[in-house]
């Protein structure tokens, strides 16, 4: 063990470095951090422990174990713990509830991580979970509906009523259409990991990938000491979103629209040292 948490040390140094080289490359003027931003950021004061949560990133069951951290012996098994109560505000206290001073008190000495994903992995995930499944309702009449209205050319009243059939393509003109985002930010699940979680602005002690899931999460779980019991739960990887599956939903998109989603998520790649998917045909 003492091995492999040196040679995880070198890892999570590296992403580290490199975090911070690109942070330096491409950000002229640090900005104050406001309220706002710091939504994402879970505390868990047991612990000195702060999470910045990126959906479509392993945030479920990081949530359940934050609330076994922070549950003064309520929880003592994540899986336990009903996905949707992961969910709940109020079963975890985000950063932007404490005072200025408690805040920056939390930035200067609690251990910051986060979890991050291969972009375009992340963003098909995200659209299989909110437009291909059923029971995502929500989501079909809060965004499927307006999808299909900008994007789709002589659509049905019946897909313009419910929304649950948007298509990958029309999903990626909604993404790069300029009025998506001058009247609302992006849903945090496609919001991109830098505007979400500012890794230029606050510094993260462990960048985790959502690629050495199990590895990264107890390495965290061991700096910070928590109870030997706190497993972080095995990943289900029977439905997951894989590189394959990827390649297939961008079969259809064409180079040019291919070239501008990647400029689109082009910082989550260089900050976190994605390589350019080979599937994709950027000219």
């Amino acid at each position: 063990p003492q091995f492999e948490q040196s040679s995880l040390q070198a890892v999570h140094q590296q992403r580290r470095e490199m975090l911070s080289n690109v942070c330096s490359r491409y950000t002229r003027k640090r900005r104050l951090l406001q309220p706002d931003d710091l939504r994402h950021l879970v505390v868990d004061d047991t612990h000195g422990l702060l999470y910045c949560y990126v959906p479509k990133v392993a945030c479920t069951n990081w949530k359940r174990v934050m609330m076994v951290l922070t549950g003064q012996g309520k929880y003592q098994d994540p899986l336990e713990i009903p996905a949707h109560e992961a969910h709940v505000p109020s079963n975890l206290r985000t950063l932007s509830e404490y005072s200025v001073p408690e805040i920056n008190y939390r930035l200067r000495s609690y251990l910051k991580f986060v979890f991050v994903r291969e972009p375009f992995e992340r963003l098909v995930s995200a659209y299989r979970n909110k437009f291909t499944l059923s029971y995502n309702t929500a989501f079909h009449k809060r965004y499927g509906t307006k999808i299909i209205r900008r994007h789709r050319q002589e659509p049905s009243d019946r897909a313009l009523e419910r929304g649950d059939d948007v298509r990958f393509e029309e999903f990626v003109y909604y993404l790069l259409d300029p009025r998506t985002q001058q009247e609302e930010p992006f849903n945090e699940h496609w919001e991109r990991v830098h505007s979400l979680c500012h890794p230029c602005i606050i510094h993260y002690d462990v960048v985790g990938k959502y690629e050495t899931l199990a590895e990264d999460a107890n390495y965290i779980l061991q700096l910070v000491g928590a109870d030997a019991s706190v497993k972080f739960p095995a990943s289900s990887k029977t439905t997951r979103t894989t590189d394959d599956m990827t390649a297939q939903f961008f079969q259809d998109i064409s180079p040019f629209y291919q070239r501008r989603l990647f400029n689109l998520y082009k910082m989550d790649y260089l900050l976190f040292n994605y390589s350019i998917p080979s599937y994709l045909r950027l000219r």
